[in-house]
C-alpha cells in the first residue's frame, strides 16, 4: 500500500462531521423523527460521532443502531471466501421514521443497496437518507448520497482508507495507490 495523500486530518474530520450533523438537522427540521443507523464497521463510528454532534446541537439524542448488511450483498459469495458476519443491533421501531443511514465510503453502491434491503426487512421507514463521509465515485448502481462529507475523485487503482480512532488509533482519511497490492 502506497499512501498518495492524507486527505483529511483529525481536525478536518471533526469539522466535516459537524457540518454533516447540521445538514441532517436542517433537512429534517430537527431530530424529532430521525434515527441514526451506522453500517459496520467504520460507518458505525462515523454514525456515533454524527449522533453526538446532533445531540450537542439539538439537545436531543435520536435512537442509534448498527447494521451488518453482509448477507444482503449480491456479491458476498463471489468476493469473500469466508464472509465476516457481525451483529445487527437495532432495538427500536423503524416504522414511519426518517432513517439516517451512515457509512464511511461510497464506492460502487452495493453496500448501501444491501443496507437498504436489510432495513426494509426490519420495518417500513418514512424515508432512508444516506450520509457518507467520502464519495469516491465509480458507481455500479444508481445510488447517491443525501449528505456527503467530501467528494474525492479516484482512479480504479486507488482506494480511500478511512481511519477511525476507535478502530485504527487515529482519525484520518488517506488516498492510497493499490496498483502494486497483491490480490
Amino acid at each position: 500500500m502506497d499512501i498518495k495523500a492524507k486527505i483529511i486530518d483529525e481536525a478536518g474530520l471533526n469539522r466535516t462531521i459537524t457540518r454533516l450533523a447540521h445538514e441532517i438537522l436542517e433537512r429534517n427540521k430537527g431530530s424529532e423523527n430521525i434515527v441514526v443507523v451506522g453500517v459496520r464497521t467504520r460507518g458505525e463510528f462515523v454514525a456515533k460521532r454524527v449522533l453526538e454532534k446532533i445531540k450537542e446541537i439539538d439537545g436531543k439524542e435520536p435512537p442509534f443502531g448498527v447494521l451488518d448488511s453482509t448477507l444482503y450483498r449480491d456479491d458476498f459469495r463471489k468476493r469473500l471466501k469466508q464472509p465476516e458476519i457481525s451483529v445487527t443491533d437495532i432495538t427500536f421501531d423503524l416504522n414511519d421514521k426518517n432513517i439516517i443511514l451512515v457509512d464511511d465510503v461510497l464506492y460502487t453502491g452495493r453496500t448501501v443497496r444491501a443496507a437498504m434491503d436489510a432495513l426494509m426487512d426490519l420495518g417500513r421507514p418514512s424515508t432512508i437518507q444516506f450520509c457518507v463521509l467520502i464519495d469516491r465515485g465509480h458507481r455500479e448502481l444508481p445510488i447517491r448520497a443525501d449528505f456527503i462529507g467530501k467528494n474525492i475523485p479516484t482512479s480504479i487503482n486507488e482506494e480511500v482508507r478511512v481511519k477511525m480512532q476507535e478502530e485504527d488509533g487515529e482519525d484520518a482519511v488517506y488516498l492510497v495507490d493499490i496498483s502494486n497490492d497483491e490480490e
